[in-house]
């Protein structure tokens, strides 16, 4: 079959296509897909340089999110038969891996998977809507709904809000009411994202967002007339130097959402923002089944429109990768086989 792969762990040059890559068998339990729709997250570029403590069996197909049809059943399989429509939940909540890590991924013409790992399609959601679905929108929407229940009314700001899971934050805090101020880093991203429903945006190269949030909803204090003023909310999973910033933004009470470190784990910290603002720091770890339920329901009810930037085809995987690894996206890149 025709695969992309990593051959060893480094820069772009480590990856290959083939188009005499092994198929992969239906063992006991298992299934193969014939893979419709892939989307490359940045776990795909960790995957590809190597990530401490983490042993990769290589070669390996990277792509964690995988949606398309049963070709081939293992034994032992019921419930389900050849030609179902499946989308993929990426995690083995079973043995433990991640597909397109430790065993291989989307990024080719068929993948196989243990059968408990599959969600059936509902017909009116297509691959492609589906594949972009479970690593950025899941991690949006457990961290905006399921633990940080964004409510109608409130203020949000979203950092790195083109990005797959900033998109996919900006959509669901409108959907559930919130006023959002996105943030990002060129005007051109800007203006997609006001197109999305953001109510303000800040290009973070041009401007101190900061000063801006202070700007739209005067600076916070802990007394006084100004005790409501700020955010409620800040999503930031940037890290690095933005958390310090992301807490002056904060209204009393406010809380800070947090799924990731992409700009640096281990930031300056300012506890007095947080005791004396009685902040609240609230964690997001991935996603859960229910999560991808969910969002499945919403994109069938048509109340969410996910976002692809680009679809390339498996032969042109490695501008996909590009794109990605010089966050150079807006949205999703998706590739189909």
């Amino acid at each position: 079959m025709k695969a992309y792969f990593i051959r060893e762990h480094g820069g772009p040059e480590v990856m290959a296509f083939a188009d005499d890559f092994p198929d992969p068998v239906a063992g006991p339990g298992q299934v193969v897909i014939r893979v419709r729709a892939s989307t490359l997250n940045y776990h795909d570029i960790f995957t590809r340089r190597g990530m401490p403590g983490i042993k990769i069996p290589l070669p390996v197909i990277p792509g964690l999110d995988v949606a398309g049809e049963i070709v081939e059943l293992g034994a032992d399989i019921e419930g389900w038969a050849v030609g179902d429509r499946v989308l993929v939940d990426p995690m083995n909540r079973v043995e433990g891996g991640l597909i397109g890590e430790t065993t291989h991924g989307g990024l080719a013409e068929y993948c196989r998977v243990p059968v408990h790992q599959l969600i059936r399609l509902p017909g009116n959601v297509s691959f492609a809507d589906a594949a972009v679905l479970p690593t950025a929108y899941g991690t949006a929407l457990r961290m905006m709904y399921t633990n940080g229940r964004i409510q109608p009314g409130e203020k949000v700001l979203v950092l790195g809000a083109s990005g797959g899971v900033g998109v996919g934050c900006v959509q669901l805090a409108k959907l559930a009411g919130a006023e959002v101020i996105a943030c990002a880093g060129s005007d051109e991203k800007a203006e997609r994202l006001r197109a999305l429903g953001a109510d303000h945006t800040i290009n973070y190269n041009t401007k101190d967002f900061v000063a801006e949030v202070h700007a739209l909803y005067g600076k916070p204090s802990r007394r006084g007339a100004n005790i409501h003023k700020g955010v409620d909310v800040v999503v930031n999973y940037t890290g690095g130097d933005t958390w310090v910033k992301s807490l002056k933004c904060l209204r009393v009470g406010g809380r800070v959402l947090t799924c990731g470190a992409t700009a640096g784990f281990n930031p300056v910290e300012d506890l007095r923002y947080i005791w004396a603002f009685e902040l609240n720091i609230q964690g997001s770890n991935g996603y859960k089944p229910a999560d991808l339920l969910q969002l499945l329901d919403l994109v069938s009810a048509g109340k969410l429109q996910v976002v692809v930037d680009e679809v390339f085809p498996l032969e042109r995987a490695d501008e996909a990768f590009a794109r990605i690894e010089e966050r150079n996206v807006f949205g999703k890149v998706l590739v189909a086989p």
